[in-house]
């Protein structure tokens, strides 16, 4: 796609105008996955609805151009992204290995990690704790990452899943011992609805500075300098002017989610 990108904002301290681009960008196609509420899920209508949605639509309205989605499985995101079947992947966590293949706008926000179990299982987030175990995971996601590299070769069985509701599903059935994701899409996505009773957080955050990332951000093709300029100010601006923060409080009550 050739983009026609839009005089553009400036973040130098803070926004300012600056005409720097020659054409108008209409528009961005963001890749989403509808499988991970409260994040990216589908509506009753069919349509992306969630907090990545919301925010990523307000992001598109600071920059004046217009959001269209474009459904696509969460391993498959990168190479659709490289493939040029949209133009922004809506969002990952900025990892180093993602940083070889893609390139990154400013962070939008900040999720810790955790396990799920059910309450009084006397699970833990460890090796040792779940050998023999059945732990799912989404698909190419940092989570799978890190319990293929810490947990797998210590006789833990690291099941993926294309669809973060089946492992809620599977979970909930017992055909899981635990589940492995962001916290905050576990808490609203099946702690908090009535599948999830008799489960908890088990043991504390999960932290891995080689694969975990300090926060998420919009994947974009490698030197795509503009849809990044456009894109880091449109973000500088809905936290400027108070979305961001009205958009956590409604997902997620007091939980903070800025990238500190």
């Amino acid at each position: 796609m050739k983009f026609r990108f839009f005089t553009a904002f400036i973040l130098a301290g803070m926004l300012a105008s600056a005409a720097t681009h020659a054409g108008t960008l209409t528009e961005i196609r963001f890749g989403v996955d509808m499988t991970n509420p409260p994040f990216q899920m589908k509506g009753t209508d069919g349509q992306p609805q969630g907090f990545d949605v919301e925010v990523t639509q307000a992001v598109c309205a600071a920059a004046h151009v217009r959001c269209v989605w474009v459904e696509n499985s969460f391993d498959g995101m990168i190479p659709a992204l490289r493939a040029r079947k949209f133009d922004a992947i809506a969002v990952l966590g900025v990892t180093p290995a993602r940083r070889a293949a893609i390139d990154f706008s400013d962070y939008v926000y900040h999720v810790p990690t955790r396990l799920v179990a059910r309450s009084g299982s006397g699970l833990l987030p460890t090796a040792a704790s779940l050998a023999g175990k059945r732990v799912g995971v989404q698909q190419g996601t940092i989570q799978e990452a890190y319990a293929r590299a810490h947990w797998a070769n210590a006789g833990v069985n690291v099941v993926p899943y294309a669809d973060q509701n089946q492992i809620y599903s599977d979970l909930a059935t017992g055909r899981l011992d635990a589940a492995f994701a962001m916290s905050v899409a576990m808490q609203r996505g099946f702690l908090s609805t009535p599948q999830g009773k008799g489960f908890d957080f088990v043991g504390s955050y999960v932290d891995d500075e080689k694969i975990f990332s300090r926060g998420t951000a919009y994947g974009i093709r490698q030197g795509d300098k503009d849809l990044k300029t456009v894109l880091d100010a449109a973000i500088a601006q809905v936290n400027r002017d108070g979305t961001f923060d009205r958009l956590q409080r409604k997902y997620f009550g007091d939980i903070d989610l800025h990238v500190k």
